[in-house]
């Protein structure tokens, strides 16, 4: 479950197998975005370059079901805040906004990674569910889960996970401890 595109995640990810693949916030679930939704993220692209060509460090990343402005190479932060403004203000009303660290996803679909998961787990009959995240839109996968399951959020800042960690090398000791007691 990723905010990357399935292809991107697959090469970053490094992992091959029988894995079910969810991207794109959830909307890559059963296959890539097409037709007249890929149009409109298209068009979006075309709209947004420009504005994004013109600050120093900003970068403007087209996804299967999104457009991203991203904004944390940026030196200037007045500039960068600026800019996602204005990303903002060119976004219409059927876009669906999904603000992360230093970058504004402008999605043209409503999915989102709490919604996605919970289909997945009742497809996979999951008895229950570990989500680790580090990201602003990992909430919407912390606040869909239950009691049962467990929910850790990489560093700082507001979470609805019950547990954190400091780190990536937290996330990693929390999964192998997982491991270690499934074994």
């Amino acid at each position: 479950m990723s905010g990357r595109g399935v292809a991107d995640l697959r090469v970053t990810s490094g992992f091959s197998g029988p894995y079910r693949w969810v991207g794109s916030h959830g909307a890559e679930f059963d296959g890539p975005l097409a037709g007249e939704l890929a149009a409109r993220r298209d068009a979006l692209a075309a709209e947004l370059e420009p504005v994004v060509s013109r600050v120093s460090g900003a970068r403007l990343e087209v996804k299967p079901a999104s457009v991203a402005v991203h904004v944390r190479q940026v030196v200037d932060r007045d500039a960068a805040a600026a800019l996602l403004d204005e990303a903002r203000s060119i976004a219409d009303s059927s876009l669906t906004m999904k603000p992360g660290k230093d970058v504004l996803e402008l999605a043209v679909t409503d999915a989102d990674k709490g919604s996605a998961l919970l289909r997945l787990a009742g497809e996979l009959g999951a008895a229950a569910i570990v989500y680790v995240g580090d990201d602003l839109t990992d909430e919407d996968a912390f606040r869909a889960l239950g009691a049962s399951d467990v929910t850790v959020k990489v560093g700082e800042g507001d979470t609805a996970a019950r547990y954190r960690v400091p780190d990536t090398s937290g996330a990693l000791a929390v999964l192998e401890r997982l491991a270690d007691l499934l074994a």
